[in-house]
């Protein structure tokens, strides 16, 4: 099963990504396989390249691996209350429906603060829901995430690691 884990972001060296690869290592552990696709990746001109069915050489490659991918797991940092335009902006310029047409997701938002990006995650769940992906009942608020990795990308907190552990058992099942 082809799974993508997108580190919802564009952020160079982001937390996103350090959480993006620790989902990783430990789907790896697990013996499933994922490959992350950071939107740092992204062609810098894609609003201008690849929208209403234009496609850059650069976003095809990327495409081609969304609309191979089965299963998703999406890691998505708050910005203003929500979650990045970027991320946006990524799921419009997709295929529409062939790239996430009753394919399958889960979700992990992330925050410097207490709420783990809560309605940043209820957001992209709406976003979801209209381009048909079904999202997985457990989502993942990781809070103050700058606190919780240390400088390996490891999370440090119990209870962070005991709950993502249990969101990815689920997830391989899903």
């Amino acid at each position: 099963m082809k799974t993508l884990i997108v580190s919802g972001t564009n952020r160079l060296n982001s937390n996103t990504l350090k959480v993006s690869k620790y989902y990783q290592k430990i789907l790896t552990e697990k013996n499933y396989e994922s490959e992350i696709l950071s939107l740092t990746d992204l062609p810098e001109n894609l609003a201008a390249t690849d929208l209403y069915g234009k496609r850059s050489e650069a976003f095809t490659k990327i495409l081609q691996k969304v609309n191979e991918a089965e299963k998703f797991l999406f890691v998505i940092p708050e910005y203003n209350g929500s979650f990045p335009g970027i991320l946006k902006l990524f799921i419009d310029a997709c295929d529409f429906p062939a790239s996430f047409y009753d394919k399958k997701a889960a979700l992990v938002g992330l925050s410097s603060g207490k709420y783990g990006n809560i309605r940043g995650i209820d957001h992209f769940t709406g976003v979801c829901n209209y381009v048909h992906l079904n999202v997985m009942p457990l989502k993942i608020h990781l809070t103050y995430i700058n606190k919780d990795l240390n400088d390996l990308g490891n999370f440090i907190n119990e209870d962070t690691i005991k709950f993502v552990n249990q969101q990815i058992d689920k997830f391989i099942k899903y």
